[in-house]
């Protein structure tokens, strides 16, 4: 598993932009097809919903990558 930490600067994330900001993929619409093949968990849990609000203390997982996102300080 590869950790990656990203720090939020504002309240959420779209998820689809989360996974552009960090590198995962080229685009947001990129993000929207991996959410959409079920590949993405987010807390442990499914998440098939392209644009849900990620917040701070959250943990996302896409295969080999885990994302924990952090608030600035």
């Amino acid at each position: 598993m590869q950790e990656l930490d990203f720090e939020l600067d504002r309240d959420y994330v779209e998820l689809n932009q989360l996974l552009k900001l960090v590198g995962l993929c080229d685009s947001g619409g990129a993000g929207k097809a991996i959410v959409a093949t079920g590949a993405v968990l987010v807390d442990g849990v499914q998440e098939l919903r392209k644009t849900c609000k990620i917040h701070a203390g959250q943990v996302v997982q896409v295969e080999d990558f885990v994302i924990h996102v952090h608030a600035v300080d």
